[in-house]
């Protein structure tokens, strides 16, 4: 690990980083509409931002990479608004520190204040990487299989079963998945299902996301298998590059920065308060 090239966290990469991500929710709001079409889930693309509709109470509901590929307009700034107004939602823009210097004066001129930050971590890949840690020989990671994807859901439901106020969306995942273009995997320790995650490719940048283990099979090594698995995975497909984005301070970002990933940027979600 200590021999990793890590490219500079310049715009350059931020592009690939937020194009990634912006990628994988759209992954998620087609899965979504297709799996519900009474969801009316749908996106939109706006002078290079990516806006997505999951439900005016979902968290994916918000706009990814604005101002990262080019200067943003007073004009895209209202098509952006009315597309989440007209379906009854906040206005949310996750915004990268490398974005031009004109989303962040158009957000402050158009009423918005910041509510979140989350940091943008990446990493190098290759297809023999190794992830330092206690390996359980026990744990096998696969591809989910089509015949799988049931068993998938009801691991993933289980791992996030402390959620409860998230178990409706939860329970609606398998299917979402299912309807997915991203990759989900399943660990299992013993031929028994005890852990799930979520990967989507694109320009050679893998995104992480969606890990969950089920709280009786915690700490036996299921994440750092899963980890381990979809970093050499996402290397066979091309990626160069690994990404996930976590609260700063966080577990998670802790356990990342252990593995060899390090911190792009902290991005800030901004939501408008006061419309013009």
């Amino acid at each position: 690990m200590n021999n990793l090239t890590y490219p500079f966290a310049d715009l350059s990469l931020a592009r690939r980083l937020e194009k990634a991500e912006a990628n994988g929710n759209v992954l998620f709001v087609e899965a979504r509409a297709k799996a519900f079409p009474e969801s009316h889930a749908e996106w939109i693309e706006v002078a290079g931002t990516y806006a997505m509709f999951d439900g005016p109470s979902s968290q994916v509901s918000q706009t990814f990479c604005l101002g990262i590929s080019s200067a943003i307009t007073n004009e895209d700034m209202e098509a952006l608004e009315l597309f989440f107004e007209k379906r009854g939602a906040e206005v949310f823009h996750e915004v990268s520190p490398l974005a031009d210097a004109s989303a962040p004066a158009l957000l402050k001129e158009r009423g918005y204040l910041p509510v979140e930050f989350s940091n943008v971590l990446f990493r190098p890949i290759s297809t023999d990487v190794v992830i330092s840690g206690s390996p359980n020989d026990k744990v096998k990671v696969n591809l989910t299989k089509e015949s799988e994807r049931e068993v998938w859901a009801e691991t993933a439901f289980q791992g996030w079963s402390e959620y409860a106020e998230l178990s409706d969306f939860l329970r609606e995942m398998g299917k979402v998945q299912a309807c997915s273009k991203a990759l989900s995997f399943l660990a299992q320790l013993d031929s028994e299902p005890i852990a799930t995650a979520i990967m989507s490719i694109c320009d050679g940048v893998a995104l992480l996301a969606g890990a969950s283990t089920v709280p009786e099979a915690r700490r036996q090594g299921a994440q750092l298998a899963l980890l381990e698995h979809r970093l050499r995975y996402g290397a066979q497909q091309g990626c160069d590059i690994a990404m996930m984005a976590t609260l700063p301070g966080s577990a998670s970002q802790r356990n990342a920065e252990r593995h060899g990933f390090r911190i792009a940027y902290t991005r800030i979600k901004w939501q408008l308060i006061h419309r013009r």
